[in-house]
């Protein structure tokens, strides 16, 4: 763990039992949550043309609800939230990018830090955003990349913004035009 302020620390998954309703998310269809049986959960499937454009309901599981993607899910999320009432636990297992998503909703929504639990499970990929031309890229495994915008060779900062639900890409070479030092393979 470095010592930047800014990256999020991550609790493992848990039930608050101070909450009256508890809702998880998760952006892996294989999510398993001991002590969350009995919960409210919410999955993107694996094989999305199994959902024809709807929300799958699971007979066998009948709170386990499949969505074809996060960005269903986190439409989903922001109308249940402007319908809900205080007590509702909100938490979320799966990548980076994803938990700062449901946080991003669930804060929009009026609810509190200690309402909303992360637990980040699955792929190190990170989310960059240039903060020279603001183009986001997803799955990025490696220290410099280029921007799908400007196309500048940015380094992968370890500096996280909770409100971008990213990490910051900065352009490599701003000083010395084309002393661009090799990438590594970092985020797995």
């Amino acid at each position: 763990m470095s010592g930047i302020k800014s990256r999020p620390r991550y609790r493992p998954l848990a039930l608050d039992t101070s909450g009256a309703r508890h809702l998880l998310l998760s952006d892996a269809p294989e999510v398993t949550a001991d002590g969350f049986a009995d919960v409210e959960t919410w999955v993107i499937a694996a094989d999305s043309r199994a959902i024809p454009g709807r929300v799958d309901h699971d007979e066998a599981t009948p709170r386990l609800l499949r969505f074809r993607s996060a960005a269903q899910m986190l439409m989903r999320l922001a109308v249940r939230l402007e319908a809900e009432r205080m007590g509702l636990r909100l938490y979320a297992i799966g990548t980076e990018s994803f938990l700062w998503d449901v946080f991003n909703v669930g804060q929009a929504a009026g609810m509190g830090r200690r309402e909303i639990h992360l637990t980040h499970a699955g792929s190190a990929r990170r989310r960059v955003i240039c903060v020279h031309c603001g183009t986001t890229m997803e799955g990025v495994t490696s220290s410099i990349i280029p921007c799908a915008g400007c196309r500048a060779a940015l380094f992968v900062r370890d500096h996280f913004s909770r409100r971008m639900a990213g990490y910051q890409g900065v352009q490599v070479d701003a000083e010395v035009p084309g002393d661009i030092p090799p990438a590594e393979e970092l985020y797995r």
